[in-house]
This record gives structure tokens, C-alpha cells and sequence, in this order.
């Protein structure tokens, strides 16, 4: 008898240990889930025979109201039972029950921004970057952009159970944000990123807006969760400098990391932009070399736009590297770079870099271990996802493991059963096929092709990434949030729901809409002459596509498209009918078409049309007769040139110009077109030449003129 009792209290005992992971609490409350940004969710039920056969969950609703370019989140342990956090362009924020997708509270935080931004490529904008949730004070934390005769970023606090807003909080970031005399300036800085919240700090990043217009500045804002009074803020000296991947602020839970683009007006001198940035709590900078990293030809990409700032920061272990504590930048140069993030030793060469092929901008990477090592992976804009091995060396080194052709342009997050086994690396086809897929994470076979006709999303939104919670795939599109589960998945055991408490809202709540409907690609577009033309920039134009949502652009030296420009590959402009090119060569054709996107459906290419850019050697000025003669001064007189920004003024008492008056040898005198030449000896003749300068190259010598001051 008592060895069956035995028998039996080891059986339950082992069903009891089997039952505490399915029921222990799951959260998923920022960004990929950690600080890292390693993009890693382990779950017992993402087998790859499991993976192989998700199914998207057609009893799940999802109806949210408004564009998501915001990962969702998962909070368990509250009143309402497990719920699913959303939020949208049109400042809208869900808590949706996890297994039926029904609203259990909802809440709008004001006017979304529309109209009135200097440039863009999201309309309209209201929370892009992803919240971040406290859950020891159960608070959930987003940015919104709120319209206004003055447009605002405001930094709300909401009970994640209510929905209710907490006390001292939204944070007016207009009003509070300043470093070293810089001031915020909402309408000119964009929240891409996602939040992070760090030791009771909730940090906040921004970049620009898509066209790089206006004075901004990379950003990080850092808000005191407990006294929302207490603010401080980072931003790069220079003009630029945006932080734009979909991650955001990446931290070791110690130190945050940010990665800057290009800045512009520099002079050579570096002044943020084109960097890894360590700060430290608060945020706080110490300027030190210790706490940035920048590549040696850092001027080069600031003049080509070609952004280090494409993917936002992941921080790496690699157990045995020396070093083993690392950040990984992501570029549009098509480079990763590694740097050891306890010292990322100021302008210099880095630990580890390899081109990895392809443009890589607005994304999340995502890094994992196997028995195999240690990866990280990323999706770049040549339509392909990849995942390179870092070695366990002294110095690490890349080796690329697998990469896979894969149309989209979406933020990959990886599954585990156990934190290195059945790793999958998973990518939603956003702005491609609208599917999810996965891929072996040592090998990159694939685990999952998209699935049949009910696993179609529609109105997936570039940069996003998708979010797992006991044994399901939840991933944000216009209007709605789609749920897939794996076969076998737990269905979370909600708590009775509380009737939700509505809450005033500074505008009213908008009515959820409907699952979108099917539609029909728009009309291709017709390309139009190009306008603004220098010798590194012009203007594109096109119609106006009844229907259509926004437009993408292709730009090459080639009629074929066999190349691309960098960066203006399939680039989403907006729902704009112009764009301007920048960073382009002096006295080079080139080509550009353009396609009409509806949120389901691509047109096909427009017309092509080409233009040349200007000679990088302005033409020379003509100089004219002097004026306002007097026995110490005249005016000097030229014609103007097109395209020049300045001139340069020589003067002499020699038709040779051997010797230079005082102050007046390749004098900058500005965009004029006359200039007074004083302090002159009375009855003396002087001559005078003139330059063209156009922000590339000077132009030659003027005619010379000559004139003889009063006796």
C-alpha cells in the first residue's frame, strides 16, 4: 500500500511541475520583449512541428480603430484576466481580452496630427513607438503626438487595468525636454522607437521625420515614473542625428544605448550623429570616448545620408569572446558593427565589422544562442533576412550562417521551447506578402511559408514585429490585431472581467472600425519632370492616385533598376506627390518611377523619367562696373549664377593680382550680387574679380574689372 501511495505522490507531483510553466504569469511589456532588444520569447509550445502548422485564430476579433506601427504587448495578473495591449496612429489605446480579441477598455488621448508637418512619411501621427508597462505599479507608458495650434509630443501614464490616466501625468515634452540650450520642438521630431524603462526611468527616443526637414535633433527623453516633474533629456549637438530604428532605447539594464543617423552643418567636426551612444541613468552623457562609438569615415556618411543609424541598438552576449559584452549597430552603409559596450572607444575602428548585404534602416535586430553559438539577425531592404554567427574569439568575429530572400520589410523576433532549443526566426511580410514566416535559427530552413488563405493579414505597417504569449503569434495592422496559435497552445484562464470604467477622454472615442475589406491594387501612377535641380539634389513628382494611401520610390543610375540609390529602393514616401532626392553625385542622369500603395495592394510601376543634377563646378560670374565711387570706397558688382550660395571676392592695386588689399583675398561675402570695398587710398586704381561657390566646388576667376577711386 504505501508503494502506491508513493507511486502516486511522484505522479503528482511531476503532473504539478508539468502544470506551474503553463500557469505561471506571462508578460510581454516592452519592445522584443527584454532590454536587450534580443527580440526572444521562449515558449514551451513553439516546437518546430508545432510552428510548422499555425493557424491564424478566426474567433479572435482584433477590431482596433487607426494604423499600428507599435508592437503589441501581453500583461496577465490583473482584474480583467489576460489582455493584449494595442496602440494606433489615431491615438487610440486597446487592452483587448487575450483569447477573444473583445475590448476591455479602450481610450483616446487626443487629436492625431494630420496635416501641418513639414515632411513625413506616416499620416496621421499619433503613437508610433511602442509602450513600455510597469508592472509593479501596474502603468502603462506610451508617446503620443497630440494636434493643436501648437503640436505636441505628450508622455502619458495609464492604469494598464483601467485605462485611467495617473496622477501628474501626461508629460508636456515641449515644456520639460532641453539639453545644453537645445529645446524640444515637437513638430519637427518623430517617436519611432520603442520605450524603455530602466531603474524607474521611463526613456522616451526620437528622430525626425522621413525627408530628414528642419531644425531636429536625436533625442532621448527620460521621465522620473514616480515624480513625472523630474525630467532630463540627451539630444546630439548638431543639426540630424535622428534615433529611428523600431527598437529604440536598448539597455544592459545599467546603461541605455541609442544609435544616431546623419547630421548636417557640421564642418567635419562630429558632434553626435553617425554613432553608438552609452548614457547613463537619467539620461546623463559623459562625453567621454568610453561612451560613444563612431566610425572613422563617419563625414563621408553624413554627406551620403548613408544613416549608422538604420536599425536601432541590440545588445549581445557571447559567452568565451573577449570581448564578451557587445552592442550591435546595424547601417545603411549595409555593415554590422560590433563594440564593446562597457568601452566603445570614441572615433575608431570597431571590434568586429562585415558587410552583411543590403540596406538596413528602421528595423530591430534580434540575437539568440543555439548549440551552435551565438547570432543575430535582422531583415534589411534588399529582401532578404539573414543570421550571422559571432564567434567566441579573441576578437569576436561575423561569419554568416544562412540568408533567405523574403519580400517585406519587417522587424524579426525569434521563438525558443527553452532559451536555445527549436529556435525559430520569425518575420511578418509587411509591405510584401502581408505573411508571417519562419526559419530555423541555425540553418534558416524554412518552418512556416505564411499558411493558407485565413492566415492573409492586410495592412501591415513597415518596421513592425510581432509578439508571443502562450503559444500565440500576435502581430499589429491597420484596424486590427491579427492572433495565430500553434496546435496544442494553452488557452490562457482568464479571471472574471470587471465591467470596464470609462474614463473621460480629451476627445471623444472613436467608433472601432470594421476588419478591412478586400480591395484592388490602385492605378500605377504617371512620374512627372523633376524639379529643384542642384548638383546633388532634385525634386520628384508625380499624380495623384484616387484611393491611394502612400506611394514608393525607386531611384537609379540605370533605366533598368538594375541598381538602386542608396536608400531609395521601394523608399515609402507617404500619400505625397512629390519627394526631394538628396546625396546624390554632381553631373549624373538619373532615373525614377514610382507605384501607388492602397494598404492591401501595390499599383505597378509608373512611367520612368530621368534628370541630369547639375556640374558640381558652378559657372563663373561676370564682374560689372563698380559704383558709389569715393576717394576710399566703391561698390563691386557681378552678375548672378544659378545655384550659387556665395561669392568670393578678390581685390588688388595689380591687374596680376600678385599682392591683395587687406581683407579682401577670397573674401566670403555671401549670396549677393554687389559688395562696398572700403578703407582705400584716394586716387588709386584697384582691380577686382570675383568667385562662385555652390556648397560643392568654386567656380573660375570672373572677368576683372577696374576702378579708380577720387582724388
Amino acid at each position: 500500500m504505501d508503494y502506491w501511495i508513493r507511486i502516486f505522490l511522484v505522479l503528482v507531483a511531476s503532473l504539478w511541475s508539468a502544470v506551474l510553466p503553463a500557469n505561471a504569469q506571462v508578460n510581454v511589456t516592452q519592445e522584443h520583449n527584454n532590454l536587450s532588444r534580443d527580440g526572444l520569447f521562449i515558449d514551451a509550445a513553439f516546437t518546430r512541428s508545432a510552428a510548422a502548422n499555425l493557424t491564424r485564430d478566426l474567433n479572435f476579433d482584433g477590431t482596433v480603430s487607426g494604423n499600428v506601427y507599435a508592437q503589441p504587448l501581453y500583461i496577465e495578473g490583473g482584474p480583467n484576466g489576460p489582455m493584449m495591449i494595442a496602440a494606433t496612429e489615431s491615438n487610440n489605446i486597446y487592452a483587448l481580452d487575450a483569447v477573444t480579441g473583445s475590448i476591455i477598455w479602450q481610450r483616446n488621448v487626443g487629436v492625431p496630427v494630420s496635416s501641418g508637418l513639414p515632411c513625413g512619411n506616416i499620416n496621421p501621427v499619433g503613437i508610433t513607438g511602442t509602450p513600455v508597462v510597469d508592472l509593479a505599479s501596474r502603468s502603462l507608458f506610451f508617446d503620443a503626438l497630440i494636434d493643436g495650434p501648437t503640436k505636441k509630443h505628450f508622455i502619458f501614464s495609464l492604469n494598464v487595468d483601467t485605462g485611467a490616466t495617473n496622477p501628474g501625468w501626461p508629460v508636456d515634452v515641449n515644456a520639460t525636454a532641453t539639453y545644453n540650450g537645445i529645446a524640444f520642438t515637437s513638430l519637427v521630431q518623430e517617436d519611432r522607437g520603442g520605450l524603455a524603462l530602466v531603474n524607474g526611468i521611463v526613456y522616451v527616443c526620437y528622430s525626425g521625420y522621413a525627408g530628414d526637414c528642419g531644425v531636429y535633433h536625436g533625442w532621448v527623453v527620460g521621465v522620473d515614473i514616480n515624480d513625472p516633474t523630474n525630467v532630463h533629456a540627451w539630444a546630439t549637438t548638431a543639426i540630424g542625428g535622428g534615433i529611428w530604428g523600431h527598437g529604440g532605447v536598448a539597455s544592459d539594464g545599467t546603461n541605455m544605448f541609442v544609435v544616431t543617423g546623419n547630421t548636417f552643418n557640421t564642418g567635419g567636426n562630429w558632434m553626435g550623429g553617425e554613432a553608438i551612444i552609452r548614457l547613463q541613468a537619467g539620461p546623463t552623457w559623459t562625453g567621454q570616448p568610453t561612451d560613444y562609438w563612431v566610425p572613422i569615415n563617419w563625414f563621408s556618411l553624413d554627406n551620403s545620408d548613408t544613416d549608422l543609424g538604420g536599425v536601432s541598438a541590440t545588445v549581445i552576449d557571447v559567452p568565451g569572446a573577449t570581448p564578451s559584452q557587445l552592442v550591435l549597430a546595424l547601417g545603411k552603409d549595409g555593415n554590422a558593427y560590433l563594440l564593446n559596450r562597457n568601452n566603445l572607444g570614441g572615433i575608431a575602428a570597431p571590434v568586429a565589422q562585415a558587410n552583411v548585404g543590403g540596406i538596413n534602416r528602421g528595423t530591430s535586430a534580434v540575437t539568440y544562442h543555439t548549440s551552435q553559438g551565438t547570432y543575430f539577425g535582422f531583415h534589411n531592404d534588399a529582401g532578404a533576412i539573414a543570421a550571422w554567427r559571432v564567434t567566441a574569439t579573441s576578437p569576436p568575429t561575423t561569419v554568416n550562417a544562412w540568408t533567405i530572400s523574403q519580400n517585406g520589410r519587417g522587424s524579426p523576433w525569434v521563438t525558443s521551447t527553452d532559451g536555445t532549443n527549436n529556435v525559430i526566426v520569425w518575420v511578418a511580410g509587411v509591405a510584401g506578402d502581408q505573411r508571417l514566416h519562419g526559419y530555423d535559427g541555425d540553418t534558416g530552413v524554412v518552418i512556416y511559408a505564411g499558411g493558407g488563405a485565413n492566415e492573409l493579414m492586410s495592412g501591415t505597417r513597415q518596421w513592425n514585429t510581432g509578439m508571443v504569449a502562450r503559444g500565440r503569434i500576435y502581430f499589429g495592422a491597420d484596424n486590427k490585431v491579427y492572433a495565430f496559435r500553434v496546435p496544442g497552445a494553452p488557452t490562457p484562464t482568464p479571471t472574471p472581467t470587471a465591467t470596464a470604467t470609462a474614463t473621460a477622454s480629451p476627445t471623444p472615442t472613436p467608433t472601432p472600425s470594421a476588419t478591412p475589406t478586400p480591395c484592388t491594387a490602385p492605378a500605377a501612377p504617371s512620374a512627372q519632370a523633376a524639379t529643384n535641380v542642384t548638383f546633388s539634389s532634385f525634386t520628384v513628382h508625380w499624380n495623384s492616385i484616387s484611393g491611394a494611401t502612400g506611394y514608393r520610390l525607386d531611384v537609379s543610375t540605370t533605366n533598368h533598376f538594375t541598381t538602386y540609390v542608396p536608400g531609395y529602393r521601394d523608399l515609402d514616401v507617404g500619400n505625397v506627390t512629390s519627394y526631394p532626392v538628396t546625396g546624390l553625385s554632381a553631373h549624373t542622369t538619373y532615373y525614377y518611377r514610382v507605384r501607388a500603395y492602397n494598404g492591401c495592394a501595390t499599383s505597378h510601376n509608373s512611367n520612368v523619367k530621368n534628370v541630369k543634377t547639375l556640374s558640381c563646378k558652378p559657372a563663373a560670374p561676370s564682374a560689372q562696373n563698380a559704383t558709389d565711387v569715393t576717394s576710399s570706397s566703391y561698390t563691386a558688382h557681378w552678375s548672378n549664377v544659378s545655384g550659387a550660395i556665395d561669392y568670393r571676392l578678390d581685390v588688388s592695386t595689380s591687374n596680376t593680382f600678385a599682392t591683395y588689399v587687406t581683407g579682401y583675398q577670397d573674401l566670403s561675402v555671401g549670396n549677393v550680387t554687389s559688395y562696398p570695398v572700403t578703407g582705400l587710398s584716394a586716387h588709386t586704381t584697384y582691380y577686382y574679380r570675383v568667385r562662385a561657390y555652390n556648397g560643392c566646388a568654386t567656380s573660375n576667376d570672373s572677368t576683372v574689372k577696374s576702378v579708380q577711386t577720387s582724388p
